[in-house]
């Protein structure tokens, strides 16, 4: 599939670090590092602006390294970018460590995946079909 994309970043396009990878890798896009304190969160420009075709939208995730080894995630994870946004895509990280963090020009900050989605139409009634389940929720099928 093809997605028009305007890069006005000083790095290359976002890519897929390996042949199977779901996710492609957005990098900074910052003219000198952002320094992310404990609890902190800040906007974090990328440069990359993209169309997405009709019934398609993007998420940004957390990179697992990053999350991992520095406690740095995606605040509002995953983010959405819908088919008819055309800005700039920007990511808004947290520092859930207990240290300090600085976010070099460049740093693979997030990653993107690209999928299509399905829209409904509702459908009112007054009541839904059983099944076994039924309303139980939040670790309604316990630990085992």
């Amino acid at each position: 599939m093809k997605v028009k994309v305007v890069n006005t970043s000083k790095h290359k396009l976002p890519a897929y670090a390996s042949l199977l990878s779901a996710g492609m890798d957005l990098r900074a896009n910052i003219d000198s590092p952002i320094s992310l304190k404990p609890l902190e969160r800040k906007l974090i420009s990328t440069g990359i602006f993209i169309e997405l075709p009709p019934t398609y939208g993007a998420q940004i995730r957390p990179r697992s390294g990053l999350a991992f080894k520095n406690g740095i995630t995606v605040l509002n994870s995953p983010g959405t970018i819908d088919a008819d946004y055309r800005g700039e895509i920007k990511v808004l990280l947290v520092n859930l460590s207990d240290q300090d963090f600085v976010v070099n020009d460049g740093e693979r900050i997030c990653q993107m995946v690209v999928e299509p989605f399905t829209r409904v139409d509702w459908e009112e009634c007054d009541s839904l079909s059983d099944t076994i389940r039924g309303a139980g929720g939040f670790g309604h099928t316990g630990n085992k």
